[in-house]
């Protein structure tokens, strides 16, 4: 789609364009528009103190138009806060000239940030009512009103989450970048490990040292570990050998006495034996991950995944059998070879298993993933959008709450990932990440450490090399890389 701009906010109505047209790719010639080709024509004026926000679209020859108008910030407000109603002024008029352009209204109208509970929380933390941050979400940004709802639960958590926080507790994010084998939609950075067996040993060894710099961070930071999440790839990837050593070396460096959660991703069933569960079990894991994405057999073998629905029964009975306290199970709505009855059956059978929590996420076409290459046997949008219409009030009914919301961009039907809990088993580390409630120190390949001021929303990030070899051979470098961790920290904890 061509984009024809009067004004300097370009980003905003591109992310409006990938997600009301997401089969669109947006570019910005500079030149008038040719009435045969697909355009926006997006503009703004600012007249007596009236901001004028204008869209006219032009898709598959048809067209149409709006306007929206709204009292234009002064210049004293501030740059940020100015310049984010006037971008919400030029979305709502490109949402409203699209809606009759998309056949009905997306269940996020013109909301087109990744973290709707963010927006939730700030609403409620500034003295909103629940029933303010309603009308703010279905009247200012037209979102339907079970989103709505699903958003407002989430910021609840968010919000509980913030208040058990202390202001020198930071959380850990351990990284082991190898998996059995490579799935359809992955496209995280992780190597197949029957082909890259001979870095395993190195790589762990390189962690080892990363691990022992960490703690001497923290320790002349001032701070202590609150949560702690391992994740990939797939950690279970690994022997039972090799995870207790890791796990009984985080435990000797690093001050764990305010550790309330420590989950650790076994993901991938065929991973899962009774020796490493009892290994996590004695290490002090509270959750672990049990990741079926599909309980059809079908859908499995379109994903890449190999094993059958089976042995994740197997498997899910092994990690209770070894006592631990949470298991979560992971759902991917719009896989492959996936249907609408097919989709209920995999979750109606989640649900008779009865875990702590249970995520849904909706499938998001990324780049370097084979489903972006190949993009055959993918439900609709349409299809996708009954599987979560039959979810969300399913997962409610069964006593699940939402906890934790995330949008991703290239998602199908332009919908979301949500977090399920039973009451009081909220992942915390998942919410400090998605709502950025404090510094998350990351290590391993790939790891992506971000410092976070909560006050300013302030966030500098550190990021490690994405593939194991150059992560074996930089490690030297990566404790000098996050020395800005120490005076940042220091310095919130003399506020």
């Amino acid at each position: 789609m061509k984009l024809y701009l009067n004004h300097p906010y370009q980003y905003a109505v591109e992310q409006i364009t990938m997600v009301l047209f997401p089969g669109e790719k947006p570019e910005a010639p500079g030149d008038a528009p040719a009435p045969s080709e697909t355009y926006c024509r997006s503009e703004l004026t600012i007249r007596d103190g009236i901001a004028t926000a204008f869209t006219e679209l032009n898709v598959s020859g048809q067209l149409s138009s709006a306007t929206e108008q709204g009292p234009a910030p002064a210049v004293s407000v501030g740059k940020l806060r100015r310049d984010r109603v006037l971008q919400r002024l030029l979305k709502q008029s490109y949402y409203q000239a699209a809606l009759p352009l998309l056949g009905e209204a997306p269940p996020w109208g013109a909301l087109t940030g990744i973290r709707p509970a963010k927006l939730a929380s700030k609403a409620l933390e500034s003295g909103l009512t629940e029933t303010d941050t309603r009308e703010l979400f279905m009247d200012e940004y037209y979102v339907s009103a079970d989103r709505t709802t699903l958003a407002i639960a989430a910021a609840k958590a968010g919000i509980a989450a913030k208040n058990s926080l202390n202001r020198d507790e930071i959380s850990l994010y351990i990284g082991i970048p190898f998996c059995p084998t490579r799935c359809a939609y992955c496209s995280f950075v992780s190597a197949d490990v029957k082909r890259t067996l001979k870095l395993v040993e190195p790589f762990l060894e390189a962690l080892h040292r990363e691990i022992d710099c960490a703690a001497a961070l923290l320790d002349r930071a001032g701070v202590r570990l609150r949560t702690i999440y391992m994740g990939g790839g797939t950690p279970t990837t690994l022997s039972a050998e090799q995870m207790d050593g890791l796990l009984t070396h985080v435990r000797s460096a690093f001050d764990l006495s305010r550790l309330t959660e420590f989950t650790v991703e076994a993901g991938r069933p065929d991973t899962i034996t009774a020796e490493k569960m009892a290994v996590l079990k004695e290490q002090g894991v509270h959750r672990v991950s049990v990741n079926p994405q599909s309980m059809e057999d079908e859908v499995l073998r379109a994903m890449g995944r190999a094993h059958t629905a089976a042995d994740i029964l197997s498997a899910y009975q092994i990690v209770r059998d070894a006592g631990i306290p949470a298991v979560n199970m992971d759902l991917i709505a719009g896989l492959p070879k996936d249907t609408v009855s097919g989709f209920r059956y995999t979750l109606d059978t989640v649900l008779d298993l009865d875990p702590e929590n249970i995520t849904v996420h909706t499938l998001a076409l990324k780049k370097g993933s084979r489903l972006i290459l190949e993009r055959q046997g993918l439900p609709t949008g349409e299809e996708t959008a009954a599987m979560l219409d039959y979810a969300w009030p399913t997962l409610w009914q069964a006593g699940q709450i939402p906890y934790y919301l995330y949008r991703q961009k290239y998602m199908t039907g332009a919908l979301e990932n949500i977090g399920w809990c039973k009451p009081g088993f909220e992942g915390l580390y998942n919410i400090c990440i998605m709502e950025e409630l404090h510094t998350i120190l990351a290590l391993g390949a790939g790891g992506s450490t971000k410092l976070t001021d909560p006050s300013t929303g302030k966030i500098v990030r550190i990021t490690n090399p994405k593939y194991p070899k150059e992560y074996i051979e930089r490690i030297g470098q990566l404790c000098q890389e996050k020395e800005p961790l120490v005076e940042f920290q220091r310095s919130l904890l003399l506020r």
